[in-house]
């Protein structure tokens, strides 16, 4: 890598509020003519040294190893349009970008390499009642674009995702509304587990999308409150409900991989001393991820106001990676219970010279896959389908025209990721 003249700071940690993409904006027109115009630059992959951690010899560990790397469907089924009626539910699948899934669009993310596909749901706009009865055709939706998936070989993961802020009545981790949270997870489960109950193990069902008190001053910072403790305490029952519910609705979900995440699904959240994983079905053992998500560093990997530089030669950037890594390590993995991080990517932005920062982001790419597999994790890319503007740019494949914008980064995603 050539040195630049400035190199600001990578930032510190991922405590700031995530704000959620909600936007449309996914044609990558000007996005390909600012490349275009750019002069010709060369993008190297960096050579990352990294020593390879003791990974017990489980059938999990195995499986989290063959999940290899993958790719989360970001604002599309997890979409959701709340303060108006819809005229078709089926709508809320464009409303944060402009395309409608195809089968191609996840053969292309395959065939670059990509092993697993997380499928991230909300479900609150589309019920038929009001005891939660999700409609025939939202199902059958996630259904096909799941089954797109498993036949041509991937992993894949299901949730429940945006369904946590109060608008969406579904639930919220506080004993204020527990017992309507733990009718809810039973009720999304229910019926998720029954029609995919005779899928092989090839699908993984994760039992919610960053739990958290949203609305409050901590949304996404946990303190040692008697609020947080409480909310910290709700999750781990609704963990407890989600895994009741699958096992007892048989099939295979009787043996299936399940992930459950802590507090808004960070690092910080599984590594509270008060978080725990759920009890399992008697004789079903090893069969519980946890499920993290880190946008880490946040200055440079989530913060659109933040540095767009990361060099994998410094340890200023690449310690807090480090840091988060060995914690989960050290509490969860030691002890045999297997880590994927759900979610992770850091965003297109311009640098000093006002250039994209490609080859920041695949330096990051790089040691964040680097490090992860070396302490057997599993990652997964959050890509949005967004390339322009201000705000969360995370998108590498452009749908609409079926390529990879930023195959750099998917190489270097790939080059670590066996």
């Amino acid at each position: 890598m050539a040195l630049m003249l400035i190199l600001p700071g990578c930032g510190n940690t991922a405590t700031e509020e995530k704000t959620e993409a909600e936007q449309g904006g996914t044609e990558a027109s000007q996005q390909t003519t600012e490349k275009a115009s750019e002069e010709e630059k060369v993008i190297e992959i960096p050579e990352v040294a990294m020593e390879k951690y003791e990974i017990p010899d489980s059938e999990a560990f195995e499986y989290v190893k063959n999940l290899k790397i993958g790719f989360s469907l970001g604002n599309t089924f997890d979409a959701f349009v709340d303060g108006k009626s819809l005229e078709n539910d089926m709508d809320t699948e464009t409303a944060w970008q402009s395309n409608v899934t195809v089968e191609q669009n996840i053969k292309d993310f395959h065939a670059a390499g990509f092993e697993t596909m997380r499928l991230p749901v909300s479900w609150h706009n589309h019920f038929v009642d009001d005891d939660y009865t999700i409609s025939d055709k939202w199902m059958a939706r996630v259904k096909e674009v799941a089954d797109w998936g498993i036949n041509d070989g991937m992993h894949v993961i299901i949730n429940i995702h945006h369904d946590n802020h109060p608008e969406a009545n579904g639930f919220y981790p506080d004993t204020a509304h527990l017992e309507q949270s733990k009718h809810y997870i039973e009720r999304i489960w229910t019926q998720i587990a029954e029609e995919f109950k005779d899928y092989d193990d090839k699908l993984i069902f994760e039992s919610m999308n960053e739990p958290r008190l949203v609305d409050t001053e901590y949304e996404w910072v946990l303190k040692g409150s008697d609020e947080c403790n409480d909310a910290v305490n709700c999750i781990n029952e609704l963990n407890q409900v989600f895994v009741d519910t699958v096992r007892k609705s048989g099939g295979n979900n009787e043996n299936r991989y399940l992930m459950c995440p802590g507090y808004d699904a960070s690092p910080e959240g599984a590594l509270n001393l008060g978080f725990r994983m759920p009890e399992d079905k008697e004789g079903v053992t090893d069969k519980l991820l946890v499920s993290v998500h880190a946008y880490t560093p946040y200055d440079f990997a989530l913060n659109t106001k933040g540095t767009a530089h990361f060099d994998s030669e410094r340890k200023n950037c690449t310690d807090e990676i480090d840091s988060f890594m060995d914690r989960l390590y050290k509490k969860f993995i030691v002890v045999g219970v297997p880590v994927v991080i759900g979610e992770f990517g850091a965003l297109a932005k311009k640098n000093v010279k006002k250039e994209d920062n490609v080859q920041e982001r695949v330096d990051y790419a790089a040691y964040y896959i680097a490090a992860a597999r070396a302490r057997g994790m599993t990652c997964l890319w959050w890509d949005n389908n967004s390339f322009s503007g201000n705000g969360e740019n995370f998108g590498l494949y452009y749908r609409t025209g079926k390529y990879f914008i930023y195959q750099d980064i998917v190489d270097a995603l790939m080059k670590y990721a066996e």
